[in-house]
Parts: C-alpha cells; structure tokens; sequence
C-alpha cells in the first residue's frame, strides 16, 4: 500500500478519542478547564432524597386499591374522522373486565363524532343522564352548583378523559351533577343510551357483564379507593366493636434500576504527553460524568416506565383554567396534596406564570434553596427544569413533589458501593487498550424513581407558554 492509500485511509476512518490538536490546547497558555454548554442546575437530583436499592429492584408497597380502570382513552384519526380505539374502551370502569374484543368493536361502531365550539353546553345539571362522552380533543370545564345556588368549579376534562360512565351501571334515572360546558373548541364522541340498549338486547356477553356488575356488592372504601379499615368511636358501654385488618396490594410495583452508559476513550499519546497541567482523562471523564447526569435527569422527567409525567395517577393532574399557568392553577396544585416540597417547571413556563401573575397584581414570594434564592409560591419553590418538554402546540407541563419516605412522597434510587465507584451509583472501569493504543473507560451510572402514594406527585398539564 502506498503512502498516499495510507494517509486517505486514516483520514476516512472515525476518531474514536481526542486528538492532539485538541489535547494542545489544555498544555499551554493560562486556561480553564473545558466548558459545556449542557450542563444544567439538575434541580430533581438535587432535591430527592435518595434510596439504598441492593438487589437492583425497590418494591412499592401499598394498601389494596379498588380505583382501576381510571385511564385515559386513546383514539384514531383518519383526516377529521375519529374513532376511539375499542381495546382502549376497557379504560372506562365498568368496562374494565370486558375483554371480548367484537363487543368493543360494537361499542366503539356506536360512538358518534360531534364537534363543538367554545361555550357550548354538553350535558345540564339536573339532567338525567343518557349518553357517554368521550372527550378525543379540547377542554372541557365542570360546573357543579353551590349550597346557595351558585356555581361552583369542579375541575377541568380534556383529551382522553371521559364523562357520563354512570350509563353502563346506575338506573335509568340518574341525573347529571354538574353542568359540563366547552372552554375551547372541542371534539366529542357520544355513545346514546339507545345505542347502548340496542347492543345491550343482541349481544349476551355485553349484557351478562353489565348485569354482574349491577348486581356486585360494592367494595367499602375509602375516598381513596383503598380498601376501608373498619373502626369505631363515640360509642358508649359495651357496645360491639367491628373487626377488622388492613389489605395489601397482591401485585406490588417493582422499580428497576435503569441505567445510562458510554464508553470513554481516551489515546495513550495524550494521557501521556498532554497531561499538564491538568489531567486529560480526568476532564474527559468530568464532562461525560456531566452529561450522563443530564441524560439521568431527563430519564427520570420522561422515561415512560418510570419518569415522573408518565406515572401520575391520572387524578392527579389537572389542566389550567384558561391556558397559561395562572396562581388559580398553582393553588389547585398545591391543595390537592399535603407537604408539597417543590414545583418543577420549564423555564418558559416560569415565565409565563411570572407573567400572569403580574396580570394579577400578584408578586410571588422568593425562597431559599441550597443557598440560592428561587421563586415560590404559597413558600413552596419553583424550581427551574429544562427535562420537561415543550409540545409543538407551545404546551407543557408542571410538576409537584412531595419527596421523602417519611411523608410517603417521591424518592430516588439508587445503589452505592459499585466497584470502581466515583460517584454515588455511577463507575468508570478500565476496559482496555487496542492496538490503536486507545484506551476505554466504560461509564455507568444507574438509577430510578420511585412514587410511594399517588398523591405524592401531580401534573399540571397542557400549559400554554404564549409568546
């Protein structure tokens, strides 16, 4: 081979480590260490207290939980045709047992499309109830009316979320309790009490589960869904007390650890040569513990097996009143659980709630923070996270906590002690070195987060950031 062939051959090839035109520049002059531009305040990493999980797996264990079935649905568009997917039909409760799929496929033939515009009333208060509403898009609000006769605002259903359930179950002369009214333009499957009858007299499978679960005695529970633990009090004498025991969850959640790794290379030439006065495997390594850290950070935010917007419990999230994040929506937030230790926000949704505050008149509080002064609310801070995405449509989210094993809040996992550890839970471990003279670190870090009790943690969601 020629040395021309040599010399386009090496140029073709991929560089698998630092170069030592790139390794000079930490050898000479008065300089800083290298810079990243990814590094972020990892204020979810900061803030969780973290778990000793041995055995690479934490079990959550609760009390048994009769509240099934509260999903949202998922549906299929074909141009502005909807339909409700039928397996996701079993997302309803009295559904949830249902799995012959060509009953499904006749309840979700049944479903028509309506489309509605901002104000429009869907279902009266007082009204008896007659149809099932599947909301496929759009926001709707639910009015209820006050002990005086007002109204009063009874939380927000929006895409996937369904209304009128009671259909399948209650009698005939159940009545609606709450006025439901569109805030946006909306899209609405409806499913008629006919249509239900009808289907109901030719399809024996349909009729026999509705009919069983008419007749199932309802299991006590509390307004948790959890099984209730029978107690007694303000009696007097002898009076009989109840026994009881308090049931376990028969199917626990298991966490596994997950892990985020990559392998460093390094050439000899320039550990050797280049290593003054500062170490170059030492700062290669220091930027890609840096971005294994923000990769762990956006996997706890996003990862759907475990990431914190893909595991609140769907009664813990909730949608703005009218779009961008108002102190109303931040206030609902807060009250729906006790001990909140901290909000978790984009930085554009920051923004934009600064600035309906201001709208407002309101001035939110500052807080103090591992030394560093943050925005609050109501004294819980609103702590900054770039994980969190921001949808085509401009939408996002936002985040509550509340953490730590004493409050049965949210905790993070993760196991210590590895070999060749450098930090708590992640190891850099010598692979090797090629015939290329290149030597290979190999990276890990593992980690997970864990929900102790639903309302640990909520969401609220389809934020509208604004310009």
């Amino acid at each position: 081979m020629t040395t021309s062939e040599t010399e386009t051959e090496t140029q073709t090839r991929p560089q698998l480590s630092l170069g030592t035109a790139a390794a000079r520049q930490l050898a000479s002059t008065t300089k800083s260490v290298p810079q990243m531009q990814g590094i972020s305040p990892r204020w979810l990493l900061r803030i969780l207290p973290w778990v000793e999980t041995k055995g690479g797996a934490y079990r959550v264990n609760r009390r048994t939980s009769y509240a099934i079935g509260d999903g949202r649905l998922t549906f299929s568009a074909t141009g502005a045709d909807v339909r409700v997917i039928p397996q996701e039909l079993t997302e309803l409760p009295p559904l949830r047992e249902l799995q012959d799929p060509e009953v499904l496929q006749e309840l979700a033939n049944r479903f028509g499309q309506e489309e509605y515009e901002a104000g429009q009333v869907l279902t009266e208060f007082g009204s008896r109830i007659d149809d099932v509403l599947l909301i496929a898009h759009g926001k709707i609000s639910k009015i209820g009316i006050g002990r005086y006769g007002d109204g009063t605002d009874l939380g927000t259903a929006a895409d996937g979320d369904y209304l009128g359930e009671q259909l399948f179950t209650d009698p005939p002369e159940s009545i609606w309790e709450y006025t439901a009214r569109t805030t946006t333009r909306c899209t609405v499957l409806r499913l008629t009490r006919q249509a239900l009858e009808q289907l109901r007299d030719r399809s024996e499978v349909l009729r026999e589960h509705l009919d069983e679960l008419r007749s199932r005695p309802r299991p006590a529970q509390n307004k948790n869904g959890e099984a209730e633990i029978a107690l007694s009090s303000g009696h007097a004498g002898e009076a009989d007390l109840p026994g009881t025991y308090v049931d376990y969850d028969p199917a626990p959640r298991e966490y596994e650890l997950s892990v985020a790794q990559t392998i460093l290379r390094v050439h000899t030439r320039v550990a050797d040569l280049y290593n003054h006065p500062m170490d170059q495997t030492e700062q290669q390594l220091r930027l890609t513990i840096e971005a294994l850290r923000e990769r762990q950070e956006h996997e706890m935010v996003n990862n759907r097996e475990f990431g914190l917007l893909h595991n609140a419990d769907f009664k813990q999230c909730i949608y703005p009143r009218t779009g961008p994040p108002t102190p109303d929506d931040f206030d609902e937030l807060l009250t729906r659980r006790r001990k909140p230790r901290a909000l978790l926000a984009h930085p554009r949704a920051i923004a934009a709630f600064g600035r309906e505050c201001s709208k407002a008149g309101v001035y939110p509080e500052s807080a103090l923070v591992e030394g560093r002064r943050v925005q609050a609310w109501r004294g819980v801070p609103i702590l900054p996270c770039n994980k969190i995405p921001i949808a085509a449509d401009n939408t996002t989210s936002v985040i509550v906590l509340r953490t730590g094993l004493e409050d049965e809040g949210v905790v993070g996992l993760r196991q210590t002690g590895l070999p060749d550890e450098i930090e708590p839970g992640l190891n850099a471990r010598f692979m090797e070195i090629n015939e290329k003279a290149v030597t290979s670190y190999l990276v890990s870090t593992y980690y997970s987060v864990a929900v102790l009790v639903p309302d640990a943690l909520g969401v609220l969601e389809n934020v509208e950031l604004g310009g």
